[in-house]
């Protein structure tokens, strides 16, 4: 059974920093892509950052500079360093694992990954 548990939400303020972790049973990060993945209310699920299993990563244009996507593969553990946070990037984040390997243009579509968490809420105050 494949469990993947956010962790490291909260309240910052606007400039503030945050760091999400993403632990995973059941499944091996060295064998696929995993990403993380954002929504607010009323508004659709958007990729954030995304790592394939070869290293490559990607990032949405709007956190591009500010956000940066790692993880360990010794303890199964994935990463999302969030800086210079913004209000609009209030939301709820969720991980997600996917197939070993995608096109780098797909690493941020939701509907290419298998396996979800529960997600973190994330909230910037101005």
């Amino acid at each position: 059974q494949v469990q993947l548990v956010e962790s490291g939400g909260g309240s910052v303020q606007a400039g503030g920093s945050l760091r999400l972790s993403c632990a995973a049973s059941g499944y091996t990060y060295s064998s696929g892509c995993m990403g993380w993945f954002r929504q607010a209310p009323g508004k659709e699920r958007e990729g954030v950052a995304a790592i394939r299993s070869d290293g490559t990563t990607t990032y949405a244009d709007i956190v591009k500079g500010r956000f940066t996507i790692s993880k360990d593969n010794a303890i199964n553990t994935l990463y999302l360093q969030m800086n210079s946070l913004k209000p609009e990037d209030t939301a709820m984040y969720y991980c997600a694992a996917g197939p070993r390997w995608l096109f780098r243009q797909s690493l941020l579509s939701a509907g290419k990954y298998d396996y979800w968490g529960q997600g973190t809420q994330v909230t910037v105050s101005s």
